[in-house]
């Protein structure tokens, strides 16, 4: 009894040992003492039920009836008989209860108010795990395994909190399990069988004897797991960090993820973990009188300094803020500049000690206390206090379009100016040089220079966007990527600002965020899927000039678009001639034979052999006939791309196709106008990358979405809704903007030769390969029979 009592508390403990991670996620802490006295009274119900000798399988339905008479007790003890038995009011009041409570967790962000839902849901979690824990190491007696339940209880709360000062719980969780183990231990060691004490000595073990054992054991234990779980908590402070993020905020103008699930983009957070995320969770929300809102990034800070191991800013903080309207580095008095309002408002998890603002800002006004970065043209804090959790603030912006001709014309940027901003460290490897200037051979001026590195990256490079590649800012990144060709945002504008300072262009890297997604009301929401790194190149007259070299991110801004060709105004205009008419050539006469001929006279009576060949065919047209069938076999094969997708483009559109049928033809729609599936992603992932790569206008874009939510609620919903006539417009809807968008050339080559066709050769590639492995399955079975034959 004492064994078993032992290890039902020790499996209490570490229970609510991992649920003290959840402490940071939900606001007070009366929850988790609760939760320790529920727990406690199962665990006492096991241990009595088992000492009485009843079976495991009664033991664990005996502890979940208790479980529910607690949870309707404490949490709807006014729809059940007596407060406490649960009947079918109660138990539709606990679903309406749980269903409030997922609402709530949807709702509120790290600290959240500790509903009723959200503690009946936290009360049924940490019980089941302990029901989980108990009866595994208990009964089961697998102590090793009851690490899982509580693996799961654990992960879940640091997914959720996202906050590397979390040690503490991990630790206060770790060593639960380590009390668990050693109690189980134990327990398993004074069961051994018989004790030997010395030499022909084979009595039964008396409980001093099996103590005496036991101690020297577990005093092991409890060293060797107090040592491993000291290495487990001091082993990431003290060795380097593997991948800690892009951007040393911490130094350069940025917090830390904050306490209470509060984010940023922070290079310990990692820019790349943002983007991994699988939850876009809400940074800001701005709305603006720009006419260009759509394409408004949103500068959080400029990096203008890189050593070969990091880019980082040099920190311009003016303690004083300048008066408006602020200076613009570099910009003339004659580049048009549209001054615009935006009111950003930011997220109450959003904490951040530079505020995201357009650039270029002319005037911010978000209350004191704030400093003035001019490297970054925002304002910043010094204060661990303040930072822009909730905070709502006006930025008067210029939006500053400048043309290719007065980007291609820009006078070169003064001295000190030019030699601070194409700073490289001398150890840099020359094969990034020797590739900027492979990629700008051709360019007569840096604009075309900077436009010849960014098409390069976006198409003609053969470069991947993949966010699972390992990140890195140092020079040896830089040089990785150019081989392997694969990387995020990161990657991209650190090796184009890079090359760009290696031909003598002035670049830095600007960290911020891409527009987000244009509410209904006009607003634009901002999440942390939006966060993004990209080059600024200098341009004297017109100042830093965003570039976008990440393919399928953010938008590529229109002063790198091809512009259309005009007609040369001192080339004279070319007068049309008159284009003489067509001479029909005379008909040959049909021959016949001569007038005068003596019967059997060669070519007398006859007409030649016009087909070429012999006269049995009597003159039938045999080699135009073979070239006419061989034209339309080519015809033939030409077209069946193209009538493929007529085929299955009116198959998935059917009405009764229903609504995976309908994705999959927007999917394959998108990659036939050069936009590739990826496996990987969700339907939401996979209709935001569509929209942002092919920059789909409001309406169609919508219709994208409309489809993927339509395919969430037929994977997962219970009762999904039947629209397929209104998925199919969506569908065709998408497609003529996708086909719009594209281009006479790319729209013809996406009919003539769809990229999709693609499944078809694999399909029967597949095929082949199944026809072939059952033809060596037949041959071999009739190998073995002729061979038992003989």
């Amino acid at each position: 009894m004492d064994g078993r009592a032992r290890v039902a508390g020790a499996a209490w403990l570490a229970t609510l040992a991992s649920a003290a991670a959840l402490l940071p996620l939900i606001d007070g802490s009366d929850w988790l003492v609760q939760t320790s006295v529920l727990l406690a009274v199962q665990s006492g119900i096991g241990v009595l039920l088992r000492w009485r000798g009843l079976p495991a399988a009664g033991t664990v339905a005996v502890q979940v009836l208790a479980s529910l008479l607690m949870l309707t007790m404490v949490s709807v003890p006014e729809h059940a008989a007596a407060g406490i038995l649960p009947g079918p009011a109660a138990l539709d009041a606990l679903g309406q209860l749980l269903a409030a409570g997922a609402d709530d967790i949807s709702r509120y962000v790290a600290p959240a108010p500790a509903t009723d839902g959200i503690r009946l849901m936290v009360f049924g979690g940490v019980l089941f795990v302990g029901l989980l824990v108990d009866l595994l190491a208990g009964p089961l007696r697998g102590a090793a395994a009851a690490g899982l339940p509580l693996l799961a209880l654990y992960s879940v709360a640091a997914g959720v909190a996202q906050d590397d000062g979390g040690w503490p719980y991990f630790l206060v969780a770790a060593a639960g399990y380590l009390v668990l183990l050693l109690a189980e231990g134990r327990d398993r060691l004074g069961r051994w069988g018989r004790f030997l004490t010395g030499p022909g000595d084979g009595r039964a073990p008396a409980p001093h004897d099996r103590a005496l054992g036991a101690a020297p054991r577990a005093r092991a234990g409890r060293r060797i797991g107090a040592l491993t779980l000291g290495m487990a908590v001091l082993a990431p402070a003290l060795l380097p960090s593997l991948g800690g993020g892009i951007l040393d905020l911490d130094e350069n103008g940025g917090r830390g993820g904050g306490g209470g699930g509060a984010t940023s983009v922070n290079p310990v957070v990692a820019l790349q973990d943002q983007l991994n995320r699988p939850q876009n969770r809400e940074v800001l929300t701005y709305t603006t009188d720009s006419p260009s809102a759509s394409e408004m990034y949103l500068r959080l800070i400029a990096l203008d300094t890189f050593d070969g191991e990091e880019w980082t800013s040099a920190r311009w903080i003016e303690n004083e803020i300048p008066p408006a309207p602020w200076p613009v580095p570099g910009l003339a008095p004659d580049v048009a500049g549209q001054e615009v309002l935006t009111r950003v408002e930011a997220a109450g998890s959003y904490a951040q000690a530079s505020l995201p603002v357009p650039y270029p800002a002319r005037w911010i006004e978000a209350g004191g206390g704030w400093l003035f970065d001019r490297g970054s043209q925002t304002l910043a804090s010094d204060d661990d206090d303040l930072t822009s959790t909730g905070l709502a603030y006006d930025v008067r912006h210029l939006l500053v379009r400048p043309t290719a001709a007065q980007l291609a014309n820009a006078p070169a940027a003064a001295q000190d100016w030019a030699s601070y901003f194409t700073r490289l460290p001398e150890d840099l490897d020359p094969a990034v040089r020797a590739a900027a200037l492979e990629v700008t051979a051709g360019a007569a001026n840096d604009y075309e220079r900077a436009v010849a590195l960014q098409d390069w990256f976006t198409r003609e490079g053969g470069f991947r966007y993949d966010t699972s590649v390992e990140s890195g800012t140092g020079a040896d990144a830089i040089v990785n990527f150019l081989n392997d060709r694969e990387g995020f945002c990161v990657h991209f504008a650190f090796t184009m600002a890079t090359m760009a300072r290696s031909l003598g262009i002035p670049a830095q890297v600007a960290v911020g965020f891409t527009p987000g997604l244009r509410q209904g009301d006009g607003s634009f929401q901002v999440g942390t899927h939006n966060a993004h790194a990209w080059p600024e190149l200098y341009f004297e007259g017109v100042g830093w000039v965003r570039f976008e070299p990440t393919p399928g991110q953010g938008s590529a801004p229109e002063y790198t678009r091809p512009e259309p060709a005009l007609p040369d105004p001192d080339e004279p205009d070319r007068q049309e001639l008159p284009r003489p008419e067509p001479q029909r050539p005379e008909e040959p006469a049909t021959p016949t034979a001569p007038e005068s001929c003596a019967p059997g006279e060669e070519g007398c009576g006859t007409l030649p052999d016009l087909a070429g060949g012999d006269q049995d065919g009597a003159g039938f047209p045999v080699r135009p006939v073979l070239w006419a069938g061989g034209g339309l076999l080519v015809a033939l094969v030409l077209a069946a791309p193209l009538l493929w997708r007529r085929r299955a483009t009116g198959r998935r559109l059917a009405p009764e196709a229903g609504t995976l049928a309908a994705w999959r033809e927007l999917n394959d729609t998108a990659w036939d106008f050069g936009i590739p599936p990826q496996p990987w992603e969700t339907p939401r992932q996979a209709a935001e990358r569509v929209v942002r790569a092919a920059r789909l206008p409001d309406e169609p874009a919508a219709a994208v979405r409309r489809v993927a939510t339509a395919v969430e609620e037929e994977l997962y919903a219970p009762h999904p809704p039947r629209q397929a006539r209104a998925l199919a417009h969506d569908v065709r809807a998408a497609t003529g903007a996708l086909r719009s968008g594209s281009g006479r050339w790319g729209a013809l080559r996406a009919s003539l030769l769809p990229r999709s066709a693609m499944r078809v050769t694999r399909a029967v590639a597949e095929r082949r390969t199944v026809a072939a492995r059952r033809l060596r399955e037949r041959l071999a079975r009739l190998a073995r029979l002729t061979a038992r034959g003989r």
